[in-house]
């Protein structure tokens, strides 16, 4: 984007920090005279590039090969306020990534003769109440986000009501799934005997030479933490240079993302994964379970199209090479592990911010360097920017919608696109999955705006309906119905919901079109006493409504999780 003082007044003063000049220059912690030094200067300017457009606070990334950790490097600051930048020797939370050390331990016990992949799930953890018409859920679909159950939850439930219930057969269909892997843990510690903390520092870390980092996040790293960073307003679509706010610290101690890392010693488990498990003088894991580790299992549409799955690892393609990769996002970090297992290169990256992102870009862009380079090849050439402003098919948009609510006329001006509201000239920017945007004015930060086409199947068919929150318009291409109704006690549940603990923050309800929708952008499908959430035919997740008071319902639970109104909310 471009730096402006309006901007950076808009920003607040974190915002202002981030886009100071020159601090997102490189610094170097490793950086040996190896085969790729020639590219260093070319990565730079577009991580600097990058953290700008996202107005990230800070980064730290490191490239490896086969052969060694060949450089780590630091971009911004690892304290916003104090002006301090990012160090090396500062750990970064890596999330969901943390999923693949859970998963080579599990293989290790595997080896050991310890585990049956193919066991249901019940005969190790009989306590884990599963509530299922179909076949038993596997380790091996726990692994591979295969169970049909439920996975926003916490795995102990106190309401025996409240058992996992199966949506479908297990092994038919990828749903991402937290709520298992923190099980998948405790299974580790089940079989091992030592608590998953200890297990992974003595099978993984220690092992790989990851000596540095640490297997738990409590408080008694939060020293050595890089100083990290939320939305300010964290119940709201987020914009790309929106205000951020230091985070609240958070304890991490599943299977689904506990582990907190320095750069280097994601570079030597970078390195393990390009060895396909091998060490320099043994094996972490036998090649064998390292082959069950690495191989697809599933279609994994979450990590985009063509994406599989394998065993706490995603399977996919780069330039026709077989790529591992994983991203990890916590309440205040968001990375990135690639891994081209064929050319034997990879890269991990990690931000100090949950902006909504994850910095894939950054790590593939590295990537393709690096093979470039072992190639004797030309570099590619580097990404274009992506500004969220940009509009390719602005003009796909432009017109006049009518509603219940009024009217919506929205202009396009070239690659721009305007919302034109009391004689304002709203910008509109892109806002995730095409077709929906962030309007960048307050009467219209609560959700973003969505447009709807004649045939949602077909990407190129004309633009006919928008919607915002529980508003609806249309303009005058729409030829479906123009009135819908809902039952009354519907009415109840329309509104915002809350829980303190940031992993769940706020949820809004709206009806719209006859049907309640969270968010405004993920719809709800009865079944039963639930309501399922449905922007995906195998999403596993429900909603139940409780207690109405004055015509309002003041709870609402979310695959387990309970939150409460919020008054005037």
């Amino acid at each position: 984007m471009q730096i402006t003082r309006r901007n950076l007044i808009q920003t607040g003063v974190f915002g202002a920090a981030a886009a100071g000049l020159g601090v997102f220059s490189a610094r170097e912690a490793v950086a040996e005279a190896g085969p790729y030094t020639a590219f260093y200067p070319a990565l730079d300017r577009f991580v600097e590039q990058y953290l700008r457009e996202m107005n990230a606070p800070g980064m730290t990334l490191v490239l490896a090969d086969r052969d060694a950790v060949r450089r780590v490097v630091t971009y911004g600051y690892g304290d916003l306020g104090a002006r301090q930048r990012v160090r090396e020797d500062e750990l970064f939370q890596i999330g969901s990534i943390s999923k693949s050390f859970v998963a080579l331990a599990l293989l290790q016990l595997h080896d050991e003769g310890k585990l049956d992949l193919q066991r249901p799930i019940v005969d190790y953890l009989p306590w884990m109440r599963i509530d299922t018409k179909f076949a038993p859920i596997t380790v091996h679909n726990l692994l591979t986000h295969t169970t049909g159950l439920p996975g926003a939850g916490d795995i102990f439930q106190w309401d025996p009501e409240l058992a996992y219930l199966a949506a479908y057969a297990p092994g038919e269909h990828f749903h991402y799934n937290n709520a298992m892997w923190d099980l998948l843990g405790i299974l580790a510690w089940t079989l091992d005997g030592r608590e998953l903390p200890e297990l992974l520092r003595e099978r993984i870390l220690r092992p790989v030479g990851m000596h540095s980092s640490e297997p738990v996040i409590t408080a008694d790293i939060r020293g050595r933490l890089a100083k990290n960073y939320t939305p300010f307003l964290a119940d709201r679509p987020y914009p790309r240079d929106g205000r951020l706010a230091e985070a609240p610290f958070v304890f991490a101690t599943g299977g689904a993302g506990c582990v907190a890392a320095t750069a280097a010693d994601m570079g030597r488990y970078v390195r393990m994964i390009a060895n396909h498990g091998r060490l320099d003088e043994s094996r972490l894991l036998s090649e064998d379970a390292f082959n069950r580790f690495s191989n697809s299992h599933i279609e994994a549409p979450a990590f985009g199209p063509g994406a599989q799955y394998g065993y706490g690892i995603a399977v996919d393609r780069l330039d026709g090479n077989r790529l591992l990769r994983h991203t990890g996002g916590m309440v205040s970090f968001m990375s990135a592990l690639m891994v081209d297992i064929d050319a034997g290169v990879g890269a991990f990256a990690s931000v100090n911010a949950q902006q909504g992102y994850r910095p894939n870009p950054v790590v593939r862009y590295a990537i393709q360097l690096m093979r470039a380079q072992r190639e004797s090849v030309p570099l590619p050439e580097m990404p274009e920017p992506d500004p969220p402003a940009v509009v390719a098919n602005a003009a796909d948009y432009a017109g006049r919608y009518r509603g219940e609510a009024g009217t919506l006329e929205v202009a396009a001006d070239g690659d721009r696109l305007y919302l034109l509201q009391e004689g304002e000239r709203i910008p509109l920017e892109r806002q995730g999955e095409a077709d929906r945007f962030l309007v960048r004015h307050p009467a219209f930060d609560r959700f973003v705006l969505l447009f709807g086409r004649k045939d949602p199947a077909v990407v190129q068919s004309e633009v006919v309906e928008a919607a915002w929150g529980g508003d609806w318009y249309r303009n005058t291409k729409y030829e479906g119905p123009e009135s819908f109704s809902h039952p009354a006690e519907w009415d109840a549940y329309v509104g915002h919901y809350r829980n303190e603990n940031p992993w769940v923050g706020s949820q809004r309800i709206v009806i719209r079109k006859g049907r309640l929708w969270l968010d405004g952008t993920t719809p709800l499908e009865a079944d039963g006493k639930l309501f399922r959430l449905r922007d995906d035919p195998y999403n596993t997740e429900w909603i139940r409504f409780g207690a109405v008071v004055n015509g309002r319902c003041m709870r609402i639970r979310i695959s387990g999780n309970d939150l409460w109104r919020v008054a005037a909310g």
